[in-house]
């Protein structure tokens, strides 16, 4: 697992959201955002990174990587719907695809560190 690359998909999902929300385009579908499991990350962490799942912050990165996508599903459900939301409070700091997505970071970079030291 390409730890960093894992960080910057992640990080690439605030850009992602931000065009959709002024393109409200359709081009995203919550039922193929929402699942944790169909990323790089998620492969990994459901397919050979579960070797790992004995370290501490598997368990951290495994939830925390559900709530994140569970969050940007939620953002793109809430423009699907029609409902008037700002790029501040759906992406913007104190939102919670905010909070998901720092903890996700955190979270992998906690994972790159303990696995190295194996």
């Amino acid at each position: 697992m390409d730890f960093d690359q894992a960080v910057a998909a992640h990080s690439a999902w605030k850009t992602k959201l931000r065009d959709y929300l002024s393109k409200r385009d359709g081009s995203l579908k919550p039922a193929e955002v929402s699942p944790d499991n169909k990323c790089p990350l998620g492969q990994w962490i459901y397919g050979e990174g579960s070797q790992y799942s004995r370290l501490p912050g598997f368990p951290a990165l495994k939830s925390e990587h559900a709530r994140f996508h569970k969050a940007a599903a939620d953002v793109v459900q809430k423009v699907d719907s029609g409902q008037s939301i700002s790029e501040e409070a759906a992406l913007g700091s104190k939102s919670d695809f905010a909070a998901t997505s720092s903890a996700v970071v955190m979270a992998i970079i906690a994972m790159k560190k303990q696995v190295q030291a194996k």
